[in-house]
């Protein structure tokens, strides 16, 4: 079956995730035992990495007050602004490997990164 994915267009701002990512999301937000009306993934990024800035994905129980919320293939995000500049067209997946499973980021804004994939450059 192929994996769709789905993406959040809002104020030219959009951010996609795909199925693979949302099934491991929705585990992730199950096993927290979080409320499931308000919990979501924050994505946001934030400066450090061997590139200057870091990806970082948390399971929290509601939106701040100004993050962009964004419903996608049943999972809510929240985006602060900040984080909304590096964030614009980027994919968010999920790949198993043999060394490993884990969330990747196919970030259009980077301008460079490491090896790790975790760390860029904007």
């Amino acid at each position: 079956m192929t994996s769709i994915p789905q993406q959040a267009p809002t104020s030219g701002f959009a951010l996609t995730l795909t199925d693979k990512a949302a099934d491991e999301v929705r585990k992730f937000i199950a096993a927290e035992q979080v409320p499931a009306e308000t919990a979501g993934l924050r994505v946001s990024v934030l400066p450090g990495g061997c590139s200057g800035f870091k990806y970082s994905l948390n399971i929290e129980e509601r939106a701040l007050e100004d993050d962009m919320t964004f419903d996608l293939s049943g999972v809510r995000l929240f985006v602060d602004g900040f984080s909304a500049q590096y964030l614009a067209g980027i994919t968010i997946d999920y790949v198993t490997s043999m060394q490993g499973s884990g969330f990747t980021f196919n970030n259009p804004n980077a301008t460079g990164g490491c090896g790790c994939g975790s760390s860029f450059t904007a």
